[in-house]
């Protein structure tokens, strides 16, 4: 199942599943919406409202993995979790919201107890930076320092940028001794070598300060990208002026947008001896990734394959690359990856 397919990212995740041939069911609050769209791909379509918990376990009832793509998932990420739990529905999500991050992670005892995969940052956030924080930890497993970047150009859909404005009213954050630490937003700052060019770039509160941490267990973490506007977003009226330029832009980048622009991912680590490794990734547009990564894993988690050990995913609460290990970069299309070196 697809839920949340009438939006942005869903409908491309559903586009993208009927393309290759899945036949998910598509599902959404919105049944004119859903409906729609499920008429124009020949597939299942059904509705329900996650403030009806009765609703969602009927429904879910004979699915074997739902990806959860609607937000914010501060507020329905909590309802499709128990949902899913209680009948046994594998779960997975496109959230990029550090509180939502934390609290899936924080249910691997009961999701194992259930023998239910959880695996919460599905999409670009944090796939790519996720993997590649795998990577490099695998190439110096002493690190105790973690730097990712990341540069996505073309533009946000309209739930992606009204969630980071969100966050950014909440400050920045990095991780320091395994601790969150608040630090202002595009503070530190630094110049990164990404593939194309150097850039300048701040940190932000990306999901890895929580998932590279679950997945590493590296104790500082900084991410960063484009520090210009980052900095100007800690002022509320210019937070206020950029909600209501959102709500009156598109749904999302088109298609040519899309096709046009691609995502680059640089990261670093280091340990105590003044070692370090780093490693490069260019890979499709953010959108474009998510829907590959979404439908990839999807048909992983149903089929019971792409686990860390050639099997199924093991029950519990995961990661992209807790669940499908750091490799799992080599199966999205157009994703080209460098080092670590």
């Amino acid at each position: 199942m697809v839920y949340g397919a009438n939006g942005y990212t869903g409908t491309l995740v559903a586009r993208l599943a009927a393309a290759r041939g899945s036949r998910p069911v598509l599902a959404g609050r919105d049944a004119r919406a859903v409906a729609t769209l499920a008429g124009e791909l020949g597939l299942d379509h059904v509705s329900f409202d996650l403030r009806d918990p009765a609703a969602i376990r009927r429904h879910l009832a004979e699915v074997a993995v739902v990806a959860h793509c609607a937000g914010p998932f501060t507020a329905t990420s909590r309802p499709m979790v128990d949902a899913c739990l209680d009948t046994g529905t594998h779960y997975l999500d496109v959230t990029g919201e550090l509180p939502v991050f934390e609290a899936v992670l924080s249910r691997d005892a009961e999701a194992r107890a259930r023998g239910v995969a959880l695996i919460t940052g599905g999409g670009f956030d944090v796939v790519p930076t996720d993997c590649l924080a795998g990577l490099l930890h695998a190439a110096l497993p002493g690190a105790t320092a973690l730097e990712l970047a990341f540069w996505a150009p073309g533009g946000l859909s309209r739930g992606t940028a009204t969630t980071g404005l969100a966050a950014m009213g909440d400050g920045g954050r990095i991780r320091v001794g395994g601790l969150l630490v608040p630090t202002p937003v595009g503070t530190p700052a630094r110049e990164v070598a990404f593939p194309s060019k150097t850039r300048r770039v701040g940190a932000v509160p990306w999901g890895d300060l929580v998932t590279a941490y679950h997945s590493t267990v590296i104790p500082d973490i900084t991410i960063y990208t484009r520090a210009d506007e980052q900095k100007l977003l800690r002022y509320a009226p210019v937070r206020a002026v950029a909600r209501w330029v959102v709500r009156r832009r598109p749904p999302g980048p088109s298609a040519q947008i899309r096709a046009a622009t691609r995502v680059e991912v640089w990261g670093e680590v280091r340990d105590g001896a003044g070692q370090r490794r780093t490693a490069t990734l260019v890979g499709p547009n953010a959108y474009d990734l998510t829907a590959d990564a979404v439908h990839r894993a999807a048909e992983h988690l149903t089929a019971g394959t792409g686990g860390r050990d050639g099997a199924a995913v093991r029950p519990g609460a995961h990661t992209p690359a807790t669940a499908f290990g750091p490799r799992f970069l080599d199966q999205l299309t157009g994703v080209e990856i460098d080092g670590p070196r």
